[in-house]
């Protein structure tokens, strides 16, 4: 009797013992919108890694894509040959949005990764350190959130465009463009400051935790610390920050495109504003889809935000 009470209690430890990314996970399937935001953006990802074969034709500067304007359909509205119509070139803007995917993703992740290790570097380092380290740092940050960075973003676009004469990089036969690449790296130097701030809140606040006390007075190092103990307990914070640099990242380029300073070598929704806007009077759909394109891509990262902030939020928790 007393193994099966054991047993059963340690059984029900074993249920109750959840982590806390299983809690969340929980919580967040319970978020409508949040899920709804995830299945957008896995349907995004999905149509990026299989966009030549849902695309009906291939992207620019293939002569291929140009088969509308040979079949003298430019400039033709919507129909079911053309879901979403064609542009004054004769290129198929379904097409065109589809391709740009590729690097909708491109930009999105590799400028959140690039954001998210300065946020956590700085933030990390901050909070935990304090006094002189804390100062420098946080001056650094006020240096960065004071900058106009809209007008520093656009100049030092236009410096590199003018300054890189290959277009691409071949690393292991992927083709990785050059410009925007520059411009991600630009974006991101200019975007993690204020989510380093809060960051360096939620550590100043976790520091003074008993059991971050009781490592200290056992010996730990201020680095063993700040990896095993603040920075998990810091993740769920982290990743609520880097799903909003996501929609962040695909507006910042989408109006650097639109305003003429993108990557004149890549297809973007920003750029396919940007070509079709003085037509917008005669081949609107040209404007209307990939911007509604790029609108339910910053909703979806939007709302999975939201969702998550939810189920981390500890005043929810079960």
């Amino acid at each position: 009797m007393a193994d099966t009470s054991k047993n059963k209690e340690s059984g029900f430890s074993m249920k109750r013992g959840v982590s806390q990314w299983a809690v969340t996970w929980r919580r967040f399937k319970k978020h409508k919108s949040g899920m709804f935001g995830l299945g957008m953006i896995i349907a995004l990802l999905v149509i990026a890694a299989l966009h030549n074969y849902i695309a009906p034709y291939p992207p620019r500067p293939l002569p291929g894509s140009f088969t509308p304007l040979y079949e003298g359909e430019a400039g033709m509205p919507p129909s079911l040959k053309h879901p979403f119509g064609t542009t004054v070139m004769g290129t198929d803007v379904f097409s065109e949005v589809i391709h740009a995917s590729v690097y909708t993703v491109y930009v999105t992740f590799l400028a959140t990764v690039i954001t998210m290790l300065l946020t956590i570097v700085v933030g990390l380092t901050a909070g935990y350190l304090g006094r002189h380290v804390d100062e420098v740092l946080m001056r650094i940050t006020e240096v960065f959130l004071v900058f106009p960075s809209t007008l520093l973003i656009l100049v030092f676009a236009r410096i590199y465009q003018l300054k890189v004469s290959e277009p691409f990089w071949y690393i292991g036969g992927i083709s990785i463009p050059v410009g925007l690449t520059i411009i991600i790296f630009i974006v991101s130097i200019f975007s993690w400051a204020g989510n380093a701030r809060i960051v360096r809140g939620e550590v100043l606040r976790l520091k003074e935790t008993e059991y971050i006390q009781a490592s200290k007075s056992l010996g730990a190092s201020s680095r063993w610390i700040m990896l095993r103990h603040i920075l998990p307990n810091v993740l769920p914070q982290v990743i609520v920050l880097a799903t909003l640099t996501m929609a962040s990242a695909v507006l910042v380029e989408a109006w650097v495109s639109f305003l003429g300073f993108g990557d004149p070598n890549t297809i973007t929704w920003g750029r396919l504003l940007q070509e079709s806007f003085n037509d917008l009077s005669t081949t609107w759909w040209a404007e209307i889809f990939p911007g509604l394109v790029l609108f339910l891509t910053v909703l979806a990262f939007n709302l999975v935000g939201d969702g998550l902030s939810d189920a981390i939020n500890p005043r929810l928790r079960e």
